[in-house]
Order: C-alpha cells, then structure tokens, then sequence
C-alpha cells in the first residue's frame, strides 16, 4: 500500500486573509501553506498526518504532493521531519489559475513516480477533531471490501451538506450507493459527509486517466467530482467507513472558520480523560408471554428500578478490566470458602461479561466499517441484581457495558439502532459465552420501560429484529415481586422446550401461539388499566407455561413460591427463567400479608418500582 498526501491546492481566501489581517496575530504565518498552519495540539496540520501514516509495516512508500509556489516550505518540512525529499512530488503550478486539479496531482504522482499498488488518498490539510484513530483498522476494512472506500463522518449541527461531498450508504452492504458533491438542499436527506480520505485498488488508477479526458478544466478535477462519476455513472463498487470525528478541510474556509473549528477540535482534545462515563441497566421481569420470545413468540416486559447493574469506564493507558471484589472473587480465606462460594455462586462472575462484550464491539466496528479511536479505558461494574433468579442481571452488565463504549468511541443510536442493539447483547451471550437466553430481556433494556414485542418469524426473517412497541406505564398496578435466597441456574430450566419446537411438537407450537395470544390479551387490558382481568392472564400465562414445562422442570422452589401467593388471593406467574416470581395483588390488606407469608418462608420480597425512562431520565454521566 502507498499513501499520497496531496497538499497542491492554491488557498486564495484563507491565506489573503491571514496575509491583510491588521491585528498582528497571525503575522508569523504570512505565506505559510495551509497544511503547515497550527493545528490540534499546538502541531501543524500535516505533522499529524505524517504521524499517522510514518508506519512501514502499513505503508511501503509516502509521497507528498505540492505546487511550485510552496514547494521550498515543504522540501524544508520534509528535512526537519525525517520525510523523504525526493518523495515530494512538485505539480509545477504557481498559482490559483494555473492550478492542476487534484485528481490532476494525484494522477500525475502515480504516473511519475510509476507506482503500481493499492493508494491511500489523504488530503495533508485536513484538520481531524480526534487524533487517535486507527488507520490500521481503516485498511483493514478496504480490504476486506471487493471495491474502493471512501471515508466519512456525520456532519455536527451547523454544518451544511452544500458544502461537503455527501455520501448515501446501504447499511447492510456498506455500499456507497450515490456520492453528492456539494448537493443544493432538499436533494439528498443524508448528513454523511465524505472527506479527502479514500483508498484506490491499483486495478481502478487507471479509471483517473479516463476522468481527465473528460474533464479539461481544472475546477472540474475536484476528487468529489471523481467520486461523483466514478460511483453514480460508473457504477463501480465504492464502500463507505465511517470515522467518529469530525474533518475540515482547511482549503475550504475562511480565517474566522480556521479558528472556529481549531478552537471547537482543541477544546475536545483537552477535555479531560478522567471524567468517568458511568452507565446504567435495570432489571426486567416478564409480565406477559415469556418464555415464548426465544421461539418467535409475543411478550411484554418491564425494567425495574429496584436492580440495575452499572458500569463504570474510565480513560486509561491501558486497557484494563477490574474484577468485582463481590462477583468476581480472586481471594478466599480458606479451602472451604472457596468451595463454598464456588457451590453456591458457580464460576461465572462478571468479568467474563465485560470481557465479552468489549470482543464483540469491537468486531461489530471493524465488520460495519466504524473505525475507533485508538484510545484504551479501564472499566468496572457493580450490580445489585440477584443471581440466578431469571431478572436478566448478565444482559444488564452487557447493556451497561455497551452503553459506555458507545459513548466512548462515539458511535451513535444512528451506527448500532436499538433493534441491532439488543440483538448485539444476546449475541455475546449466546455465542461468546454460550448463555441460553432470548431476545426480550435485551429488547426491554435497551428501550426501557413497559414494552410490547412482536419475535414472529416473518418479522424477524424480515428484517432480523421483532417489533418493539413502548407503552404508558403511568398508573400501572402494583406489581410485587419475590425470589429465592438459595436460587438454582435460571438457564437450566430452559429444559428441552427448544428442541422439541425445533422439531415441531405440536404441544409446544400450539403453547407458542397461546402465549401470544394471552399478550395481546394482556395488551389491551394495561391499555385499558383493566387489572382484574390482567390478573387472570398472568394466572394463565403460569399455567400454560407448567403445562409445557412440567412441574419437575419448573422445580419445587419455583412451584412453592406459586402457590403460595395463589394462597393470599394474589396473581402470579414467572418472571423470568426461573428462581423469581412476580405477582399482582389488588388487595393491600393481603398484599401485607403476601409480604410476611414469603418474608417466613425465607424468600426476598420487595413491591415493584417501575423503571420509566420518560420521567426517571437515564443514567448516564460524563
């Protein structure tokens, strides 16, 4: 692979203005080249450039790529920064009339310097908002793409689409299906702005040539006219990748624009690395339908406040994953703790969670052509939701988790949508860690609150995710909800229902239909706040869900939690796996006495708080 650096442009306004400013400031830069001018932390433009590409097991050679006027400032550059003279190209142009063009200069190096490989494309004075993405990653995306990329960003409030190249993207193949240059308003609603940044096959150099055969003028060389033809009249395949920051190219302002967007990109570098990002997740329970979500089913969940998981990421040198001093024990005070903790707790804590999750981003960026920032972190978690109870504490770590890298790299709702999102959480349990698990916890953490969901087949052939649909949770009923002090594995009351659906049972087909019709059922009846005949459903739900999974795979803590709660009038079902159970009793008087009942027979009992994200406002700092 070869880069170019094309730093050839002839910048009339910006260096007029600097040139016939009476204040004195910018005095010291008079006739110097855009590229050399300050730029983030306090390096010009192009140091940052040659720092990022100087790296021989990625590039074979470096060229740059200058006009005649600023070529001595450039060969001086090259001295001082150990750059290769003789790899500065000289276009021969002196001014702004006799300009080449910068497909012109880029032709022209390829064709002089006779190279023939792979080309990175990098316009030299180009500010770059973060300092510390991975151009490593940016290669590999390119080839791994049969075709050339381009690189792009979203453009920040206040910037125009008329004033950028504007790149349409498919978003499941990466495709850059139209490439805009510079488009008048209202003819595209994309914000994915292109920037001089882009990797050329040595099979497609030639297609250059081609291009200035039909363009004569020079202001018609532009790369965003290249890209242009190139993409929409050629049809070659052309894939986007998106960088989290934000590029001005500095040809292309004025001085009060140079200081605006300086000042904006310094001001980010500074920002301070210490300030945590802290994420929460909460616990759910199944109100309606479950467990039929893993079998294309319908069901209704609802976070909680009571239980959350919250993790904490830190900027750090390194990248570093704390244990849980609670959760993840590494010391013991004897043989017997050990063996203890281990009977009790098992060996599956939740580093392993954190560890997973950060595998599984990083291969979703690299594969949807998102490139990160080289930048490292320390994370911690802690979490107060009971283990082995079925109220989804593993998916929480992993929601939570998420939440902070994605703050943290910038990616947006736009990069990883919510459907993808909880699809992404189920799969680093299910295919990292083997969990057996099912879309809804996933669903309902990442949307929060009181949520519908459709998993049919159709939907989820369709378009790879259910239909998820948020209610009012105003006013809901006071749920209650009581779990097991000695709890057994939730996953392991899955039993063999899958397999048995797999294989068509016609017992458990027709169970998958009746759990969806009792939460349409359910649906109506919290639309309509009809509690008693919510009730009666929840009652329903258990019983179709016993029928199917037998009491010896429900087991005698979960049945016995049941029937007690049946025995104070209160409605009841499993919210979860298993090792929990919710309930709605309207009866306070009983309710009170539900309490003790369960309080005597050893389990934990607590009345639901609703977690709403409308009213509570999410948990999210730094």
């Amino acid at each position: 692979m070869i880069c170019l650096l094309l730093v050839a442009g002839h910048d009339a306004v910006l260096e007029t203005q600097i040139k016939n400013d009476f204040t004195g400031l910018y005095s010291h830069l008079t006739g110097v080249p855009k590229a050399l001018l300050p730029g983030v932390g306090g390096k010009k433009i192009l140091d940052f450039w040659w720092d990022t590409v100087n790296m021989r097991q990625l590039f074979s050679e470096v060229y740059l790529v200058t006009n005649a006027d600023k070529y001595k400032h450039y060969e001086r550059w090259a001295t001082a920064n150990d750059f290769p003279v003789e790899n500065v190209v000289n276009d021969g142009s002196t001014t702004l009339e006799d300009q080449l063009g910068a497909v012109a200069d880029l032709e022209l190096a390829i064709r002089s310097r006779r190279l023939q490989d792979d080309i990175m494309v990098i316009a030299g004075g180009m500010l770059c908002a973060d300092q510390n993405f991975d151009i490593a990653q940016v290669l590999r995306f390119f080839r791994s793409k049969p075709g050339e990329l381009v690189i792009y960003y979203e453009l920040e409030e206040g910037e125009k689409s008329c004033s950028r190249g504007i790149v349409e993207v498919c978003p499941e193949s990466y495709r850059v299906t139209r490439f805009l240059e510079k488009p008048r308003d209202g003819l595209t609603t994309s914000r994915l702005a292109s920037v001089v940044f882009y990797c050329l096959r040595k099979d497609t150099l030639p297609y250059l040539s081609a291009f200035l055969s039909r363009q004569p003028d020079a202001q018609g060389r532009s790369l965003g006219m290249f890209w242009e033809w190139l993409i929409n009249e050629e049809k070659l395949p052309v894939f986007g990748m998106k960088l989290p920051t934000g590029f001005q190219l500095i040809g292309q302002v004025t001085l009060s624009d140079y200081n605006k967007w300086l000042t904006r990109y310094s001001a980010k570098q500074q920002e301070s690395p210490g300030k945590p990002i802290v994420c929460r997740s909460y616990a759910r329970v199944g109100l309606m339908g479950n467990p039929s979500d893993g079998f294309n089913g319908k069901t209704i969940a609802m976070t909680i406040s009571n239980f959350w998981a919250e993790v904490t990421l830190t900027q750090s040198q390194s990248l570093v994953l704390l244990p849980h001093p609670l959760n993840d024990p590494t010391e013991f005070g004897s043989l017997q703790d050990l063996f203890s903790i281990s009977r009790r707790e098992g060996y599956q804590g939740g580093l392993r969670l954190l560890q997973a999750t950060c595998k599984k981003f990083y291969q979703f960026c690299s594969k949807q052509g998102i490139a990160l920032t080289k930048q490292n972190f320390t994370l911690k978690y802690n979490t107060n939701i009971p283990r082995q109870v079925g109220l989804a504490g593993s998916s929480a770590i992993v929601s939570a988790t998420l939440k902070c890298l994605m703050r943290f790299y910038n990616v947006t709702d736009g990069d990883l949508p919510k459907p993808i999102r909880a699809n992404f959480i189920l799969s680093v349990e299910t295919d990292e860690l083997f969990i057996t698990a099912g879309l809804q916890d996933r669903v309902v953490q990442v949307y929060e609150g009181l949520i519908y969901m459709d998993f049919s087949k159709q939907l989820m052939d369709e378009n790879g995710y259910g239909e998820y649909i948020p209610m009012d949770m105003s006013n809901v009923p006071p749920f209650w909800l009581a779990y097991l002090g000695d709890p057994s594995d939730s996953g392991r009351i899955h039993s063999n229902i899958r397999q048995r659906w797999l294989n068509g049972d016609p017992v458990v087909v027709q169970a998958i239909k009746s759990f969806a019709e009792l939460t349409d059922q359910a649906r109506v009846a919290l639309e309509c706040k009809d509690w008693p005949r919510l009730a009666d459903l929840m009652d329903q739900n258990f019983e179709l869900r016993r029928s199917v999974y037998t009491d010896e795979g429900l087991g005698p803590g979960n049945l016995k939690m049941v029937q007690l709660a049946r025995e104070y009038g209160s409605a009841v079902k499993l919210p979860g796996s298993g090792g929990a159970v919710v309930g709605l009793c309207l009866d306070r008087d009983k309710l009170v006495e539900l309490r003790n009942a369960f309080q005597e027979a050893g389990c934990v009992f607590c009345e639901i708080a609703p977690y709403d994200p409308l009213s509570a406002g999410a948990h999210i700092q730094g």
